[in-house]
């Protein structure tokens, strides 16, 4: 069973293909089969932007796709930089540069208004329009400098003050285990295989 990713974050792929695998699902991304252009993110929430993305893949090669949108919400910055997370410091997917504006605006913040959100929305659209939508969330806190190689995007800053360390610092399997993207995918699952004709 094969499932479109509407995305070319290699990141994501690795981590969908890895919780999809259990499942017989197998993942391939859009570009592979030839979509190549770049869907813009314009809508005003999560769910919106992962609509944008799965409806434009699937129709364009008539098969299921699957779409995630997510993002970091921060409490003290009025839940910034929500959907323009990726795009925070100016150039798509500029994770450092991105984490070292995030770390410059919460300069002075005391680490109890440090709290913050990984939010992701994943939506799965067939050709015939049908939809499974499905929404994750990960608390946590900004950290006050980087810690950890492991990961992507925000990982690093991102603090599990329970663990007492960042997501960064965790292996490929336990992220999965407990992440925003991990807990989306699992809520789908359920209905995934019967939605994709299994």
């Amino acid at each position: 069973m094969e499932l479109v990713l509407a995305s070319n974050n290699q990141g994501k792929l690795a981590e969908i293909k890895a919780m999809c695998a259990p499942w017989g699902i197998q993942v391939v991304t859009a570009a592979s089969l030839g979509f190549t252009e770049e869907v813009a993110e314009t809508g005003d929430t999560f769910e919106d932007n992962a609509r944008l993305k799965a409806v434009a893949v699937s129709e364009a090669l008539g098969r299921p796709a699957l779409a995630d949108d997510s993002g970091l919400v921060v409490e003290a910055l009025n839940g910034a930089p929500g959907v323009h997370s990726a795009r925070y410091a100016g150039e798509h997917g500029d994770d450092a540069a991105n984490s070292a504006k995030l770390l410059t605006e919460m300069i002075g913040v005391p680490p109890v208004k440090r709290a913050a959100a990984f939010v992701c929305v994943m939506l799965c659209r067939r050709p015939d329009g049908a939809e499974l939508v499905a929404q994750g969330r990960l608390e946590g806190r900004i950290a006050p400098a980087p810690a950890g190689h492991n990961g992507f995007g925000y990982d690093p800053v991102f603090l599990l003050p329970e663990r007492g360390l960042t997501v960064a610092q965790l292996s490929a399997a336990d992220k999965n285990a407990i992440s925003h993207r991990g807990q989306a995918l699992a809520k789908l699952a359920q209905d995934l295989r019967g939605f994709l004709g299994g």
